[in-house]
């Protein structure tokens, strides 16, 4: 494989955020004496953004009167403790600092807020990602590849030139959509009987190994 650029996945990818994000829908579900969703129900949900997350967390989903109280007291808390629980994975420093020493431009694409993602990219990414892209006003999230189409234009790479790596079958289908390949990593939050059915053909089970694929 030789390309220019990596355009990485958050959530599940790069970072175990999982523990945080379920505390949070919990938290907010609280608020307003519904039912809590267990650690299992959060992992499922995650992927579509944090309003799809809260859409399947909420009892009725958008058609329950609460659900824009709830999808709030959601994102005002996460905003405040998206790094309480969260952290890199075991290797993926070493391996960004790698593929950065190589050579390669990076980018990072997400459906969570913008808000988590500038947090998240301020403590652990600036000196190693040039830009990190999350949910924002006029770009569609993914599976749609208008975020990975902006990271590819910040880097200044072509689809030939790039390569997106994520957890979950909604970066299949993303990096599918944008017309570039992906490599599934096996440590997030699907599992890979799940990535198979959903079209994912490459696969990594630690961030090591994604330097000597590269390198192929």
């Amino acid at each position: 494989m030789s390309y220019k650029a990596i355009i990485w996945d958050l959530d599940g990818t790069l970072m175990d955020t999982l523990q945080d994000l379920y505390l949070s829908v919990n938290h907010a579900l609280s608020q307003y004496n519904m039912p809590q969703r267990t650690y299992e129900e959060v992992r499922q949900f995650v992927g579509n953004g944090v309003r799809r997350l809260m859409i399947l967390s909420v009892p009725d989903g958008e058609e329950n009167p609460l659900f824009e109280e709830v999808f709030a007291s959601f994102k005002s808390y996460y905003v405040l403790h998206c790094q309480d629980n969260t952290g890199l994975y075991p290797g993926i420093r070493e391996t960004l600092e790698c593929l950065k020493t190589a050579g390669y431009r990076m980018a990072i694409v997400s459906n969570k807020l913008q808000a988590g993602v500038d947090e998240l990219y301020e403590a652990y990414f600036k000196e190693l990602v040039e830009v990190a892209i999350g949910e924002r006003p006029n770009v569609k999230r993914k599976p749609q590849p208008d975020m990975v189409h902006l990271a590819m234009r910040h880097l200044g790479v072509s689809a030939n030139e790039v390569v997106y790596i994520g957890d979950s079958e909604v970066d299949v289908a993303t990096a599918r959509n944008a017309g570039i390949p992906c490599i599934s990593v096996l440590w997030g939050f699907r599992d890979r009987k799940t990535l198979v059915q959903h079209g994912a053909t490459l696969f990594v089970n630690k961030p090591q190994e994604l330097v000597e694929m590269l390198r192929e």
